[in-house]
């Protein structure tokens, strides 16, 4: 999607991952930092910038929570692009002579993504891993006896030591990031695109909970033959057993059988909130690797004996 912006928020510092997706949609805008994802939010629904830049999920870890539920609370943000980033992360200290030699390193810093992504080699290290708010974060205020895993980009602007490079547990894992903007200007953007192919993300929130209640959404989809690729379930705050469904599909809500299935979801009661409508330019049908499914699945050409350990039936 291509658009003249003059301000472009991301999550700070300098040299997050964020930031090097932010750089995908820069051209002339000035990638402004900011401290929290909220502030990225709040940011672009008060006009503050133009747009903001979020991740939202990682092929290693899932949705990124605090950008979800941050995009589901935001009065007047939503998505309108995204782009996948491969993840490397490299490990620093600080550089040669800046640190007495007598300090032992003893703590390993980056964002809890970026810890749980390099998950071998802290173990391996014995550091005490020490979250942050962001891997660039953890690289520019590096303390004496304490490593941090982040971007190579942030070994170049805060002038650190790489003590290893590549140390991620999985090659090829990548991140998906949205590109947000106003609520209201959204219609107009999504029109001047020709891309052919969407995937929206919608929260429903039911209106009344119990059994069933979640298999009626979901036949719902099959009935109106829209593919649902994920669906995650969040609590509303502070009330217990209630909670909203963000289920991300194929397909804009501009499309027949996607503007019928919202209308039957309005018709059983649902609040609904699209929450991005993003062009889709990955293969259409990408081939699963089996070698990601869960150790001690089973499928129906398993032994008996594998059968009842995997299924405990």
């Amino acid at each position: 999607m291509v658009e003249a912006v003059s301000s472009l928020a991301y999550l700070g510092p300098e040299g997050t991952f964020t930031h090097a997706a932010a750089l995908t949609w820069a051209d002339d805008a000035s990638p402004v930092p900011l401290a929290t994802v909220e502030e990225v939010y709040r940011a672009v629904g008060t006009g503050e910038v133009d747009r903001g830049v979020v991740a939202i999920e990682s092929s290693v870890e899932g949705y990124v929570v605090p950008s979800l539920d941050a995009l589901v609370a935001a009065d007047d943000v939503v998505a309108v692009d995204e782009v996948a980033l491969a993840i490397a992360f490299d490990a620093f200290t600080l550089a040669d002579g800046a640190a007495e030699e007598s300090v032992e390193l003893a703590e390993v810093s980056a964002h809890p993504h970026g810890l749980a992504q390099c998950r071998a080699f802290v173990t391996a290290s014995g550091l005490r891993p020490v979250p942050a708010t962001s891997n660039a974060a953890a690289c520019r205020d590096l303390a004496p006896g304490r490593v941090a895993l982040g971007p190579r980009l942030c070994g170049e602007l805060y002038g650190l030591t790489t003590l290893a490079t590549d140390v991620q547990d999985f090659a090829g894992a990548r991140t998906r990031f949205l590109l947000v903007a106003r609520r209201s200007e959204a219609p107009g953007l999504l029109a001047a695109s020709d891309e052919p192919r969407w995937r929206s993300m919608v929260a429903i929130t039911p209106a009344v909970i119990g059994p069933g209640v979640l298999a009626r959404i979901t036949t719902a989809f099959g009935e109106r033959g829209v593919n649902m690729s994920s669906l995650i379930t969040r609590p509303l705050k502070a009330q217990e057993g209630t909670y909203v469904f963000v289920v991300t599909f194929d397909g804009a809500p501009w499309e027949p059988e996607v503007r019928g299935l919202l209308a039957q979801l309005l018709a059983a009661g649902d609040w609904l909130k699209t929450l991005g409508v993003v062009p889709v330019r990955d293969p259409a049908d990408p081939e699963p690797d089996l070698a990601g499914v869960p150790v001690g699945s089973v499928r129906t050409d398993a032994s008996h004996d594998a059968l009842t350990a995997g299924l405990l039936w």
